[in-house]
């Protein structure tokens, strides 16, 4: 049985949850407002941890707000062995980028060597060395992808100092799609939750993460969320295709010399409208090896982006779906399942709470709880099953949704399917996930499980790891 604080945390988490949800459903929008609504990723109440764009903690980070109609956003997630060259002399340099970056929290007492100006990484705030700065202006760069010049930020303004990537060859790191839990109606990707949990997988797996800031509801009901989920993989072939006209651009050579980064990345915006090559993912990513990870309600949009991804086969080249991973997911059908008749009152979440946030995520005249977004078990709802990619499904015993998800992961392995169920003893829903769980050693071990079970789908050296 889970231990008496987190019961008792459980029944204050309750407490508060039921709050916000029927403050949401008293609370109606006003339709004729909130039609084409820009959305939100976030509530108010909820902690956000701040962005940190160098390796200070293993793990640089930055925000990208990616589509202008709507708050649609991104965390990256790039952990430090990133900079490992597949040459192996770049450990070096590797050492040396981490540890101007980390003088930083001491500018005074660093000494100005004119020989490191290019790999120097400007911060907001004035610099103790402007003229060695400007000097290298040419050879500086910033996570936009673009010189200083081009977004004034000078020393003397304020500068972007976190991570930029070597020009040169850079070591590739496959890319996993995240999408936080909350209801469809609270969570966002930046909280310190998440943030903790993003850190702990790229670090394990060895691969970028995005957390996906996707719109929330009652402001943008279904299918808001699962659009947004789709478009953050577009969003990534698009870049990964960015990225290789950057690359040939870069080969050219104008009036007999070689073009600046800054002139190639300012005709890829030209040629391609408003969308600038993002350096973390151009320099380090390899879309070709993409997983997607959904929490909760975020594993049905995970499930939805994968039957789309199969759907659009080919169109999504160069992004390749290896595998998914479905952490509790918020499935719910109208005929209860055991789990969901003996369960129905567990920790943390229980059902009559789940049922008002799929009321306030559903359209209001399309409400059903065998929705396709709902119920991955009615006939019709996409691909055949068999088309699927490997999926890794983790349950908890004490979770009224777990018998629903050990269903559909029999159905897939039915049909052949790679699709492996872990159940964790004594745990809740949101065991790996909640902010009071994280660092409970039932979570670490979770993460680590998935990692394993990852890495038989992204390794370059083949199926190393298996249960």
């Amino acid at each position: 049985m889970p231990s008496v604080a987190v019961k008792l945390y459980s029944v204050f988490f309750k407490f508060l949850l039921k709050h916000r949800l029927q403050n949401l459903v008293q609370n109606p929008l006003d339709e004729s407002k909130n039609k084409n609504s820009f959305g939100v990723t976030s509530r108010q109440e909820e902690s956000v941890a701040a962005v940190n764009p160098s390796f200070t903690d293993g793990v640089a980070t930055k925000d990208i707000h990616i589509d202008p109609l709507t708050s649609l956003s991104v965390r990256i997630f790039l952990p430090e062995s990133c900079l490992v060259s597949p040459d192996g002399d770049f450990r070096s340099q590797s050492r040396a980028r981490v540890k101007i970056t980390t003088q930083r929290s001491d500018p005074e007492s660093a000494t100005i060597d004119p020989n490191q100006a290019p790999l120097r990484r400007n911060s907001y705030g004035s610099s103790v060395a402007g003229n060695v700065a400007a000097q290298a202006d040419d050879n500086r760069r910033n996570s936009y992808g673009c010189s200083a010049d081009d977004l004034n930020l000078k020393p003397e303004s304020g500068a972007y100092r976190g991570y930029a990537p070597s020009i040169g060859n850079c070591r590739k790191l496959p890319v996993m799609l995240q999408f936080h839990g909350g209801g469809f109606v609270s969570g966002s990707s930046d909280s310190v939750a998440n943030d903790f949990f993003c850190r702990r997988i790229a670090k394990l797996c060895d691969m970028i993460v995005l957390a996906v800031g996707y719109r929330l509801a009652p402001e943008n009901r279904y299918p808001a969320a699962f659009e947004d989920g789709l478009k953050v993989l577009h969003w990534l072939a698009k870049q990964a295709n960015l990225a290789e006209c950057s690359k040939s651009l870069g080969s050219a050579r104008r009036g007999g010399a070689e073009m600046r980064k800054s002139d190639v990345q300012r005709h890829i915006a030209d040629a391609f409208g408003a969308s600038m090559v993002e350096p973390w993912l151009a320099a380090h990513g390899d879309p070709s090896r993409c997983v997607l990870l959904g929490v909760s309600c975020g594993a049905n949009i995970a499930d939805y982006v994968a039957r789309k991804a199969v759907e659009s086969g080919r169109l999504l080249d160069p992004v390749k779906l290896v595998a998914q991973v479905l952490m509790y997911p918020f499935f719910i059908g109208s005929v209860p399942t055991h789990s969901e008749i003996r369960l129905a009152n567990s920790y943390f979440y229980d059902k009559a709470m789940c049922i008002l946030a799929w009321k306030l995520f559903l359209p209001e005249d399309d409400f059903n709880l065998d929705h396709p977004a709902a119920n991955p078990l009615i006939p019709g709802r996409g691909p055949p099953l068999k088309l699927m990619p490997p999926t890794l499904t983790v349950i908890a015993e004490h979770d009224w949704m777990r018998d629903r998800a050990i269903a559909y992961s029999e159905e897939l392995r039915k049909v052949n399917v790679d699709a492996p169920v872990l159940e964790y003893k004594d745990a809740v829903h949101e065991f790996a996930t909640l902010d009071m769980l994280l660092k409970t050693p039932q979570a670490q071990a979770c993460a680590e499980d998935i990692a394993i079970w990852v890495k038989k789908y992204i390794s370059l050296r083949g199926h190393e790891f298996s249960y």
